[in-house]
């Protein structure tokens, strides 16, 4: 089976540029899905900063009294062998997704690619390849007429591999969903950036919570109550920063809505948008984010153009691919002070982690 999933892969850059195939291998490795063992990656996350390294006249060393220098170089550590090994796992796991989802059908795996992936993705039209041209021309070097063939073939290939890793995180999506597999690795403290267009809360607040969600997903509408209750009780110690992860296969209006609330942003409008979309996840078909625009008195115009164009829709994916690196599967996920907690827990273990870490931040201040 793992010679066989090469050979699609090689069906789909045999001919191409050195260039195209390490972006569409690159693009393949972001494809996060993380399943080892739950009980002992959350023995690991908490036995690092609870159980003593060394005891000294009756006093015990952890970790949290190590040099600075050296817990960092700890951390990265330990974020590059979390990366080797969700990318070591999603190649079983394509293996077996796939495998499955074929004999499901009847047919092979490559008759499914070509049924499920191939049949998808038409030939680019002279219009595409000209518009790709005039954006990349000085990349290219060349005139039109002698790169032609080659941006059509590059620009297949792109669009074959990015529809085959949506075809691949679908069947996951439905697999985690439907109990067949379990999310259990847990990644460790990481450091991910904020997006300051869509921050809430006092920027130099101690703890950081990141939220990676779907407007469509009733567990993510009600995990809004939990941290509003949270950023209630602790004014101007938490601040939350917004990050897109859509179930596309679940929730097909998902990243739409995404987009919208984007577009909305644009206006000054985000927050009162993502409001809206919570209050309403069963409600996000096009009318629907039009009449929320028209609600909060938005420039139709401007936010039609804006949603019409697809002007976010690379940055949405951008964010789904971050939080897939950052070993969120389903939402909502959240990282507090760079701690990850399953969203789909009891609302406890969010609050667990934010009491922890204002505790760590009160316990530092005092030494």
């Amino acid at each position: 089976m793992v010679r066989f999933l090469s050979q699609l892969r090689a069906r789909i850059h045999r001919g191409h540029g050195t260039a195209a195939t390490s972006r569409c291998l690159a693009l393949a490795f972001c494809l996060g899905i993380l399943l080892i063992s739950f009980a002992s990656a959350q023995d690991v996350s908490q036995g690092q900063g609870a159980a003593p390294l060394a005891v000294f006249a009756g006093q015990p060393i952890d970790e949290s009294q190590l040099p600075p220098s050296q817990k960092r170089q700890l951390q990265n550590m330990d974020e590059q062998v979390f990366a080797v090994r969700r990318r070591a796992l999603q190649m079983v796991l394509d293996q077996k997704l796939v495998a499955a989802e074929a004999k499901r059908q009847g047919m092979t795996v490559e008759e499914l690619f070509k049924a499920e992936v191939e049949s998808k993705v038409a030939d680019p039209t002279e219009d595409e390849v000209s518009a790709y041209y005039e954006l990349h021309k000085g990349q290219i070097n060349k005139p039109l007429d002698e790169a032609r063939d080659s941006i059509r073939r590059d620009m297949k290939t792109a669009a074959l591999e990015k529809e085959r890793q949506l075809y691949l995180w679908g069947l996951m999506e439905k697999a985690v969903h439907a109990g067949q597999l379990s999310v259990l690795l847990l990644p460790p403290k990481l450091s991910l950036p904020l997006d300051p267009t869509r921050l809430k809360g006092d920027p130099k607040a101690p703890v950081t919570m990141i939220e990676f969600t779907d407007f469509n997903c009733e567990s993510c509408a009600k995990a809004e109550s939990t941290i509003n209750q949270l950023m209630a009780k602790h004014p101007g110690k938490i601040k939350l920063s917004f990050r897109d992860f859509p179930l596309r296969e679940l929730h097909p209006d998902a990243a739409t809505a995404a987009a919208a609330s984007r577009c909305a942003g644009d206006q000054g409008k985000f927050w009162e948008f993502h409001d809206l979309l919570f209050m309403n996840p069963a409600k996000q078909g096009r009318e629907d984010l039009d009449a929320y625009a028209r609600s909060l008195k938005l420039d139709d115009k401007q936010f039609d153009a804006c949603l019409s164009s697809g002007k976010y829709e690379q940055a949405v994916n951008e964010d789904f691919q971050l939080g897939l690196r950052a070993g969120v599967v389903v939402a909502p996920g959240f990282f507090v002070n760079g701690t990850f907690v399953d969203g789909a827990e009891h609302a406890d273990a969010l609050e667990r982690t934010v009491d922890q870490a204002l505790a760590e931040e009160q316990s530092s201040l005092a030494h």
